[in-house]
């Protein structure tokens, strides 16, 4: 019998189906056998901004929560979740502010322990969304999985909590009456409040107000675009808008580059007085100072965000080669060649001041032509302090933080620099591709990366932080393949650490950490795409190589090169006078978790003592290079040289006068 055109149409679509499930089945299978060994059992870990559930918490954390929840039942071995979680980790990380009112949590139905609860939630599907209300006694499906969709069901779902069980943290969420906002208009406050007007269907005016939720010295309403009685007497013409009452009483429209939910969230973080809330165990150094805290702010330093300083580099430097390196008494084998590497980069590549490449240059020239397999600390620091009183060569003696400057003692300093250093040189290689030839590093887009990597791991002091550089450097290093790529590459990665330590006990609060570049500093580095921020990278990329360029830095602060002896060596005891910042308490090896160390060091405290203590020590003589020479040698030598040259001088005039003599004596006379 002859199939008719419907019945071929109808087995094809049924045979394109079967072939697409099989396709799916074994794209799953695949996934799953060939995940990495952290990812083969789930999907999520515990650096990723989501809760992660099981079916032992699930209850207790949901039922009976301050917070509301939103909580994605997924397999680990389902293709579609598999290609649905960076979706999902974008949510979390999206909405991470927004914690104290509504959390996002996962729990994978895969796993044995999890197949009870994940029946008595009736998930029949993957992924499946189940939405809970604070102190919820029942749950509501979510369908749609877009991500926009998702967030905007999430203030949905605050926005139908009643006034008994409404967040604990949650901020209203409604429009505000036109009485009390115009109320505003000439009144002092202690605070900010910032007024969004949009229109009706709009959602931006609410996630702004949950963005700066974890926020305090701003409050956020809204207002609907139909309220005349606003509109009309603050001059808003176009929605979304935002208005902004100061606490000196004045007011006026905020002007941001573009009316989209992240450019009003970022500017509203950055006004002055505005910081992120800290938790009750935390000290907040602005409002608690000691007497050392009371000193920073008093020598506090006013700079340019769009400006790099030179004080911060070279206080840097003197705090890695003078403080930090001096727990190393002797460089050998990796410790060494990651010293060497680190010292080629640095001095090819670091944009400097005269007298501090000329430095670098000599102790770079000084490691490669000395065939030793390890070398005494004592000996770098002799070069570094220019025992040796050669012309032309400098480097501070003293920290002077400006814009690496915190409120506190404990708070950026150090890490701040070091990370400016790392981006200032991913930048010049980037500029200056020749800058490493016949340096063995030459050719290899990874270089600057890799000595790095190599540096922290080896010899900076915060053990923690090395690790996490060490676990991001083997997640994605190896995949960069150009110079350009290296400057997106650390960008990144100070990004995420950003995200990761943002309301952690070594934030400062006078700067929190943020995404970075913002939006006042680089407007076309970012964009809204379905209701996301994403970022412009070949815009990124453009403005990390000026930003980071030697035209960009500014030498306000630095020392002054024409008011010193740059041909003399620090004086004795100079160092224990200069004014070293603290970097060894509790607080700032949280503060290092930017970056790292490896194996088993000193305090930082009390390597910065004994770094004092070395320079105090009264050692007779001259320690040249290491060698260890007194000044009972140096007057010998002196001696001996001396009387080596008055006894070849009186040798030769007594051979030479002998030799006049005997051909006086031996001549025969002419006739």
């Amino acid at each position: 019998m002859k199939s008719s055109p419907e019945a071929l149409c109808v087995a094809a679509r049924t045979y394109a189906a079967a072939a697409k499930r099989d396709v799916w089945a074994r794209v799953s299978l695949l996934a799953f056998v060939l995940a990495p060994p952290g990812r083969a059992a789930r999907l999520y870990v515990e650096d990723d901004p989501v809760a992660i559930l099981g079916g032992d918490t699930l209850k207790q954390t949901v039922r009976n929560s301050s917070t509301a929840w939103l909580v994605q039942f997924y397999s680990s071995w389902c293709g579609h979740c598999i290609q649905y979680s960076p979706t999902w980790r974008a949510l979390a990380g999206d909405v991470k502010d927004w914690e104290l009112a509504i959390r996002i949590g996962v729990l994978d139905c895969a796993h044995e322990r999890n197949f009870d609860i994940c029946k008595e939630f009736e998930i029949h599907f993957y992924p499946t969304f189940r939405y809970f209300k604070a102190h919820p006694s029942s749950f509501f499906s979510g369908a749609n999985r877009e991500l926009q969709t998702v967030r905007q069901l999430m203030v949905n779902i605050l926005q139908n909590h009643t006034r008994q069980d409404w967040p604990v943290h949650c901020p209203p969420l409604g429009p505000a009456r036109s009485d009390d906002i115009l109320a505003l208009m000439g009144k002092t406050a202690e605070q900010y409040t910032a007024l969004i007007v949009e229109d009706e269907d709009s959602y931006v005016g609410r996630e702004v107000i949950l963005d700066l939720v974890p926020y305090r010295g701003l409050t956020v309403r809204r207002a609907l675009s139909s309220d005349k009685a606003i509109t009309e007497k603050l001059r808003i013409s176009t929605a979304p808008a935002a208005y902004l009452f100061y606490p000196n009483g004045s007011h006026g429209a905020l002007d941001v580059p573009k009316r989209q939910r992240f450019f009003f969230s970022s500017f509203l973080k950055l006004l002055p007085g505005v910081r992120r809330k800290q938790t009750a165990s935390v000290q907040d150094p602005v409002h608690t100072l000691n007497k050392g805290d009371e000193a920073t702010m008093k020598d506090w330093k006013e700079f340019d965000r769009s400006k790099v300083y030179m004080a911060d580099l070279e206080s840097g430097l003197h705090y890695l080669l003078r403080v930090e390196l001096a727990s190393h008494h002797t460089l050998e084998g990796e410790e060494l060649v990651a010293f060497k590497d680190f010292v080629t980069v640095v001095a090819k590549l670091f944009p400097g001041r005269q007298p501090v490449v000329k430095l670098l240059e000599t102790l770079l020239e000084w490691l490669t032509s000395l065939p030793l397999e390890k070398i005494p600390y004592d000996a770098i620091l002799d070069l570094v302090n220019n025992k040796m009183r050669i012309s032309g060569l400098y480097l501070t003696d003293h920290v002077q933080w400006v814009s690496c400057q915190g409120s506190s003692m404990t708070l950026r300093g150090y890490p701040c620099s070091l990370w400016t250093l790392f981006h200032i040189l991913t930048a010049q290689a980037a500029q200056r591709p020749d800058a490493l030839a016949n340096t063995g590093l030459f050719y290899d887009p990874q270089a600057v990366l890799q000595t790095m990597r190599r540096y922290i791991t080896t010899f900076f002091g915060c053990q923690e932080c090395g690790k996490h550089f060490e676990a991001m450097a083997k997640e994605s290093m190896n995949s960069v393949k150009s110079l350009d790529e290296a400057v997106l590459w650390l960008w990144r990665k100070h990004n995420q650490v950003n995200s990761r330590l943002a309301g952690a006990m070594s934030e400062d609060p006078v700067f929190p950490k943020t995404q970075w570049p913002t939006p006042d500093l680089c407007p076309t580095c970012h964009e809204e795409q379905n209701g996301l921020h994403v970022w412009k990278e070949d815009m990124v990329q453009v403005f990390l190589k000026k930003h980071y360029s030697a035209a960009n830095i500014s030498p306000k602060y630095s020392s002054k090169l024409e008011q010193l002896d740059i041909k003399a060596p620090p004086a004795p005891g100079s160092m224990d006078k200069a004014p070293l910042n603290n970097q060894g308490t509790e607080g700032d090896k949280q503060a290092h978790e930017d970056l790292p160390k490896k194996g088993k060091r000193s305090d930082p405290k009390d390597t910065m003592e004994e770094a004092r203590n070395s320079q105090r020590d009264p050692r007779p003589g001259v320690n040249f290079l290491g060698l260890g020479f007194s000044s009972v040698d140096m007057s010998l030598c002196v001696v001996l040289y001396a009387f080596s040259c008055l006894f070849l001088m009186l040798m030769f005039f007594f051979f030479r006068i002998r030799s006049k003599r005997w051909k006086i004596k031996h001549s025969r006379p002419y006739v």
